[in-house]
């Protein structure tokens, strides 16, 4: 079987550019091994101020219309909303955090993501106030990747097996067992650390554990920022998460972890009380060294590409670099020098 682009990984990475290539008429298959992934755990934050000083993501003037603008074309899609837009509140901890907090809401270019500090705000404990940030939200992961995966099953265009990097030929042409692609993309989070091509690449990943929560209180309408994080998702159910842990030794759900979330819940929002927790999940983020992902072809390979490397960030980076990625695909471009894997060339990849 000829195709185009033989893209491995199912999770939001390789879906998005799945659907972004099928758009242009490129020949793709996904192959994915069926677990659940990141992707499908995560909360789907975006929120483009962030961190203790207050930072604008970077890249968020572009990147956030990009994303905005390949939800809403989803939503069309499949008449499905997947991105709830809903403002943010960011629970203050201290006199520094107050003070960035001052300062970025009298410069110009964070007022299109910054709307006031308030002192106090009923139900919320918050000694140094609270910031107001707009154009934030979530993303439905969950439930966008299955349609996209309905979507990839009803175009021939998926298969569920898992992927042995022996059964891929590179000479005299690039084939995987029945099919022959122009290109592979790996786009397998964070079982990149196993790839024989890309596993070199400085990958951090990071184990995160999250909350799904009924209450009978009176949940907070809007996402509340405290170090973790609380979404309301109805009147009686939210989620709350997560945490960070850089060294684990596996993907299990742990009590330290519900006991953690629950305790900055509860000291932040006294009022909401959790009665039954519904959900414990886990994922491992494909975080990087640089915080910046992994983008681009393998210097002794060109026809083998990564496409990975989002961490947290998803969201809000992915649908902007899936363009990227296909516009140098197609050398009408080149990637950015953030995300191009050149800037590890001579240190990672062994002539």
């Amino acid at each position: 079987m000829q195709i185009d682009v033989l893209i491995v990984g199912q999770g939001l990475a390789g879906s998005l550019l799945a659907w972004e290539l099928m758009r242009r008429q490129y020949r793709v298959l996904v192959l994915d091994n069926g677990r659940e992934n990141a992707s499908q755990v995560a909360a789907g934050l975006i929120n483009p101020v962030t961190g203790q000083r207050l930072v604008k993501s970077r890249d968020v003037d572009i990147l956030l219309p990009a994303a905005m603008a390949c939800y809403r074309q989803l939503a069309e899609a499949f008449d499905r909303e997947f991105f709830v837009e809903m403002p943010m509140l960011r629970l203050l901890r201290n006199e520094s955090e107050h003070s960035h907090a001052l300062k970025r809401l009298n410069q110009p270019d964070y007022r299109a993501y910054l709307q006031s500090w308030l002192p106090a705000v009923d139900g919320i404990a918050a000694k140094f106030g609270v910031l107001q940030q707009t154009q934030t939200g979530y993303l439905h992961t969950r439930l966008l990747l299955s349609k996209l995966r309905n979507y990839l099953v009803d175009n021939a265009s998926y298969r569920q097996t898992r992927l042995e990097y022996g059964d891929i030929v590179l000479q005299p042409n690039l084939q995987w067992q029945d099919v022959k692609p122009r290109h592979i993309v790996f786009c397998e989070g964070y079982w990149a650390a196993a790839n024989p091509w890309f596993g070199r690449l400085p990958f951090q990943p990071v184990k995160g554990e999250i909350l799904g929560c009924e209450t009978s209180g009176a949940n907070p309408a809007q996402i509340l920022n405290y170090g973790h994080w609380y979404i309301p998702l109805d009147a009686q159910r939210f989620k709350t998460g997560a945490t960070f842990q850089p060294q684990y030794s596996d993907i299990l759900p742990t009590s330290q972890a519900k006991t953690t979330l629950l305790a900055a819940l509860q000291a932040a929002c006294p009022a909401i009380v959790p009665v039954r927790i519904d959900e414990h999940k886990v994922g491992i983020r494909p975080a990087t060294l640089d915080k910046q992902p992994f983008i681009g072809a393998h210097p002794h390979h060109a026809n083998l590409h990564i496409f990975n490397g989002f961490g947290a960030k998803g969201s809000l980076a992915i649908p902007w670099h899936c363009r990227q990625f296909i516009a140098a695909l197609e050398q009408q471009t080149r990637l950015s020098t953030a995300s191009d894997i050149r800037r590890y060339y001579d240190s990672h990849f062994p002539a």
